[in-house]
């Protein structure tokens, strides 16, 4: 289990947290003043103050620093849903531990650096392609969860077709939110999102 879901992270585990972060605010702000394909890696480790060696131990490769850690994003949405009432809806279930990916994002991010993060994130072909792998390795590890919640024929194909709706009312929400600037929260989009296939999940 990753440190966002156990008891609380180590003291080397919040030191690499501190780094990404100021990789991440550096590279966010070369990316908005250049454009995305214009930043090399070389750039961003010389205005982080470290060798492109080094910012490689924290990021493979520069879409990396705007996409995130899927795998470990993935399994804090996981492992949330899984702690959820076996008997609550599961398209509710779905919107709850999604809400818990916000908070933890939130903590870590800020508000601020979130919405630049989604803004550079639709930018290049490069990082939507990206986002499209993290999202089918989220699906990969939900649609199991939801379709052993599911009652009648065919939960497998109708898990898989809940989860990337559900998939897709995060992103819309968060894509909204990030060009939007009148307080609305990304967690009050991500529950209109949610609410307005409601009706047909």
């Amino acid at each position: 289990m990753s440190s966002a879901t156990s008891g609380g992270p180590s003291l080397r585990e919040i030191s690499r947290d501190a780094v990404r972060t100021r990789i991440t605010d550096v590279a966010l702000g070369l990316f908005v003043e250049r454009g995305f394909d214009q930043v090399t890696v070389e750039q961003i480790a010389a205005a982080a103050g470290m060798s492109a060696r080094t910012f490689h131990r924290y990021f493979p490769a520069k879409e990396d620093v705007v996409v995130g850690e899927p795998a470990r994003w993935g399994e804090l949405v996981r492992d949330a849903l899984a702690d959820r009432p076996r008997d609550e809806p599961v398209w509710e279930s779905l919107r709850s531990s999604f809400e818990t990916l916000l908070a933890q994002a939130g903590r870590i991010n800020g508000d601020e650096g979130a919405k630049l993060t989604m803004r550079v994130l639709g930018t290049t072909a490069s990082l939507r392609a990206r986002n499209l792998e993290k999202h089918l390795l989220w699906a990969s590890m939900l649609t199991p969860l939801v379709a052993d919640r599911l009652k009648g024929d065919d939960a497998a194909l109708r898990a898989e077709i809940i989860v990337q709706s559900a998939l897709a009312c995060l992103d819309v929400a968060l894509t909204t939110w990030a060009n939007v600037d009148d307080g609305t929260t990304a967690s009050e989009l991500l529950e209109r999102s949610f609410a307005a296939l409601q009706p047909q999940v």
